[in-house]
């Protein structure tokens, strides 16, 4: 889709995503940042993500996937790192950019499969929940006073909780804290809280 914004055409990034899929997470993030985008709803009963348009997007057939002008990108976490490296300046040094990314993926690789992995969930989720805890009785967010990528990741994820699991936290009110105030955010309402 081709926008005009003040005096030049823009094309809006498009992004790719089923009725319940991790392209919410991505579509916090946008709220977030307030990049104006088009969110493509893909049929995923129906397999329109196997369908040949969309694999020459995402040729493993996932959502979601982002088209930015001629740029494509699919993963959930690396999407989130590039719009985060191509419109949040708030992170200048590489060491800053690295510890983002180093959320995202514990939120991705090991946070994600620690709690919805019900193999893991009895062994994992009480460290992983300590050591968050620990974190938000110091601090707002995970990399201090400013709301990051990092907690879009990360909070994405705690949020299921509640929602998927019904699990009890109340042996970590900090975390519960945390939830509820990503839960409150205008963002994340037009985004995971409107499908959940």
């Amino acid at each position: 889709m081709v926008v005009y914004c003040s005096r030049y055409w823009v094309i809006m990034l498009k992004l790719y995503g089923g009725a319940r899929s991790r392209a919410s997470i991505v579509q916090w993030y946008l709220e977030e940042l307030e990049i104006p985008y088009e969110f493509v709803k893909l049929d995923m009963q129906a397999g329109e993500h196997r369908q040949p348009q969309y694999l020459a997007i995402n040729p493993v057939g996932k959502v979601p996937a982002i088209v930015d002008g001629d740029f494509q990108l699919w993963e959930s976490g690396a999407i989130l790192l590039y719009l985060a490296e191509k419109h949040d300046k708030t992170t200048s040094s590489v060491e800053q950019r690295a510890t983002l990314a180093q959320w995202v993926l514990f939120a991705n690789a090991t946070l994600g499969p620690g709690i919805f992995g019900e193999e893991n969930r009895e062994r994992e989720m009480p460290n992983l929940m300590t050591v968050l805890n620990g974190i938000f009785e110091r601090q707002p967010f995970l990399l201090g006073n400013e709301f990051t990528v990092a907690d879009v990741a990360v909070g994405s994820i705690l949020s299921y909780i509640p929602v998927m699991l019904k699990l009890d936290l109340s042996a970590y009110p900090a975390v519960l804290n945390y939830i509820k105030q990503m839960s409150e955010r205008p963002a994340f309402q037009k985004s995971i809280g409107a499908r959940s």
